[in-house]
């Protein structure tokens, strides 16, 4: 009797991890129906033009759609490299993910691709093909209608330059973590600013850079590297970033380091409050990189306008302090 019952257990065991199997290799890719945005691009220059700021400013597009480390390197430090996309982003145990060609090539680029597409893609992260895109890679879905017209604008201006991207590459546990882990799924619902609030050093100027341009939110709170879901409170810092050794090797670093976002909150201990005046902050911008291997993106940041770097400051002065403390930022496990 106990003998079949063990033997009925570890049938069922099967039956389930077998299900389970097919499931995610059946599901992981799932196609959506996201209504396209009713928005057109503009040929307009003052559009354009405030693409370019956004793309190789606070949106930092310019920083990751390259082809190579070493262009990695140089769009940081702010050389005009063509966002043909190609290098590659490792996730560990999930695979990898390879940036996007942003030209409007029209066999390898967005020039393959219709304005709704484009725009439902930054909207729902939902990809031409249907397929979801990983929001949080892209946290673009609440920006302002006329920003992301901007910058699409922009894009499409830009000469074409043909690149084929390999496809992302996904482990079984990345196909896993894209079926049942929510932040991997397309956004529903977003909820977009009304409008983009007018280039001015105010704190909404700022909470809109921070939630949905610069996305300081996502990188200065503490999150699971799993999932990405937060677990720490907002702002506070604590996310950890695996070593990128390409990158570290190319700089001559360490490839064993990792580092942790610091608590950017206005509580006492924080990185925050290193910088008593606006005018500091802004000259500490505008070094741009010091820490070579640090995963923010200074060299995009350090190219932002005086008034948007002081609408940030003024607005995460606003937050309540947060005693949050993260540790070591730069350590080895």
């Amino acid at each position: 009797m106990v003998k079949k019952i063990a033997l009925s257990l570890v049938g069922l065991i099967i039956i389930v991890i077998v299900g389970l199997l097919v499931y995610v290799q059946v599901a992981w890719d799932k196609v959506y129906d996201y209504p396209y945005p009713n928005l057109e691009v503009s040929t307009d220059s003052t559009v354009i033009a405030k693409g370019k700021y956004l793309v190789h400013g606070p949106a930092h597009c310019s920083n990751c759609h390259v082809s190579s480390i070493e262009e990695y390197i140089q769009a940081d430090l702010g050389q005009p490299i063509p966002l043909k996309g190609g290098v590659e982003f490792k996730l560990g145990p999930l695979g990898s993910l390879f940036t996007k060609n942003l030209t409007p090539d029209p066999l390898t680029g967005i020039g393959r691709y219709t304005d709704g597409e484009l725009f439902r893609m930054m909207r729902h992260a939902v990809k031409p093909d249907g397929t979801a895109s990983m929001a949080l890679i892209m946290p673009f879905w609440d920006m302002a209608d006329e920003d992301l017209i901007a910058i699409v604008s922009y894009l499409r201006s830009t000469e074409p330059v043909e690149n084929q991207v390999v496809d992302n590459q996904w482990s079984f546990l990345g196909k896993a973590v894209r079926v049942f882990v929510p932040s991997f799924h397309p956004i529903e619902s977003p909820k977009p600013f009304p409008s983009a609030p007018p280039m001015e050093a105010t704190v909404i100027r700022g909470e809109y850079l921070a939630r949905y341009v610069a996305n300081c939110v996502g990188c200065h709170t503490n999150r699971d590297l799993m999932t990405f879901e937060a677990i720490g409170p907002e702002y506070a810092g604590g996310m950890e970033f695996e070593p990128w050794p390409e990158m570290h090797e190319a700089l001559g670093e360490d490839p064993d380091l990792w580092m942790r976002s610091p608590n950017i909150t206005p509580h006492p201990n924080s990185a925050l409050a290193k910088f008593k005046s606006v005018e500091e902050w802004k000259e500490r911008f505008r070094k741009g990189r010091t820490i070579t291997i640090s995963p923010m993106h200074w060299g995009p940041f350090s190219r932002m306008s005086d008034e948007d770097l002081e609408a940030i400051y003024l607005y995460l002065h606003s937050l309540e302090p947060v005693d949050y403390q993260v540790g070591e930022l730069m350590y080895k496990k």
